[in-house]
């Protein structure tokens, strides 16, 4: 195996790439590669046995040139420096692929949350949140959740920042619960995105969906809700994973079923209709139609590429596949539909939360699904357009440059105020 790559380094190789099929000069290049500011807080926390954690946090805002930066925060022991602004990069261009008026933006904590308590992790959150409070803002940074974080830290930092100002916000965070000001659709809308993407993509490409085989790499809330609208498309998924390894059914997991399994035994692993257990490796390697890798960036590296055997990868997670990976899954002709498109669902429907929010009026959630599909279709119609217009070498390259596009344009209508 290939050492782990930067995700960072590999932000700015895909903008490289994009690029060079775009006019843009060295200055204005450098710019789209690199943030426009990264904060780095040290937390310091009392914890439930009296001693005091200190705790290293991030947030990184990459460009607003299109509106109020975005993006998720995790808690990981993985989370970096690097991680974040390659993250919030990716985020930028997700934003503008699919057009929503939003930069790009991610944070995270240093923490393995399940080492601490409830009242810990409400501390800490709200430690993060006011140090943020400066950073952030209904019109100036919105964050959401991401790994290990969900509607109740989204509700922790809300409430923090709206103490701390003394007034209403509920749109300084998406991903809330639906009592403290959150949309509906909000929780599957990535893995919708996720199957409205598999579904362009294998439309496009002339296969069928159903009776198509699928392997789901990651069985958390992108990964189960992609997993079980593809089935309702009539899609065999014959394995998914989690941290504990891989499942497998030759004829088809009932994919609701397995997440109940899930969430009573807290892994994937012992489901009994399972007829085979294998590692998360091995689950890339299967042989079927379609692989979702819906886990953590850096999944799917040079050396894996080459024993990957899917036709079409569509891509929940951010970045799980490396530069070189794509380089040889191109060579192959093995179709990856990206991760700034793919998983575009979380941060459209947050946009339509912060509307929401904004208006004090919430939509039903058939509304939030069928303005969802309707900003997914045509960001696929566009991207296929400029894939097949510009002759471009694959589906990833064409989604930065209408990204990268998108925020040129905007950078340069806006002028530049030293």
């Amino acid at each position: 195996m290939e050492g782990e790559a930067n995700p960072f380094e590999s932000l700015q190789s895909q903008v490289d790439d994009a690029a060079s099929y775009l006019e843009v000069d060295d200055d204005a290049l450098e710019r789209l590669k690199h943030p426009q500011r990264v904060v780095e807080l040290n937390l310091s926390v009392d914890l439930d046995d009296g001693s005091i954690g200190r705790f290293t946090a991030f947030r990184s805002q990459f460009n607003g040139d299109r509106g109020p930066y975005k993006g998720g925060i995790r808690y990981h022991p993985g989370v970096s420096r690097d991680e974040v602004k390659a993250l919030s990069g990716w985020m930028a261009y997700k934003c503008a692929v699919v057009d929503v008026p939003y930069g790009g933006a991610k944070g995270g904590i240093v923490i393995d949350p399940a080492e601490h308590s409830t009242d810990e992790l409400e501390r800490i959150t709200r430690a993060f949140a006011a140090e943020l409070r400066p950073f952030i803002g209904e019109d100036v940074d919105v964050p959401a959740p991401d790994v290990n974080t969900g509607q109740r830290e989204m509700n922790w930092i809300k409430d923090t920042y709206e103490t701390l100002v003394g007034g209403t916000a509920p749109g300084v965070v998406t991903g809330k619960s639906l009592d403290s000001g959150g949309s509906e659709g909000r929780v599957e809308a990535t893995g919708r995105s996720t199957m409205l993407v598999a579904r362009e993509a294998f439309d496009y490409l002339g296969k069928e969906m159903a009776g198509a085989t699928v392997a789901v790499q990651g069985y958390g809330n992108a990964g189960h809700v992609a997993a079980y609208l593809l089935e309702d498309l009539g899609a065999d998924v014959v394995a998914v994973s989690d941290s504990s390894g891989a499942i497998r059914r030759e004829s088809g997991l009932d994919t609701r079923a397995v997440k109940e399994h899930k969430n009573e035994t807290g892994s994937v692993s012992g489901y009994a209709r399972a007829e085979e257990k294998l590692s998360n490796e091995d689950l890339l390697t299967l042989d079927v139609d379609l692989l979702v890798p819906a886990a953590l960036e850096n999944a799917i590296d040079g050396d894996l590429a080459r024993e990957v055997r899917a036709d079409v990868v569509v891509e929940a997670a951010n970045g799980p596949l490396t530069p070189e990976a794509d380089e040889v899954l191109a060579s192959r002709d093995v179709y990856v539909l990206p991760d700034i498109l793919a998983n575009a669902g979380g941060v459209t429907v947050s946009y339509f939360e912060w509307v929401q929010n904004r208006q004090r009026f919430y939509w039903s959630e058939e509304r939030v699904n069928e303005e969802l599909e309707a900003v997914i279709v045509p960001a696929f119609e566009n991207l296929v357009e400029a894939y097949e217009s510009m002759d471009l070498p694959n589906f990833r390259t064409a989604a930065y440059v209408v990204g990268i596009r998108r925020v040129m344009d905007a950078y340069e209508d806006s002028g530049n105020w030293p």
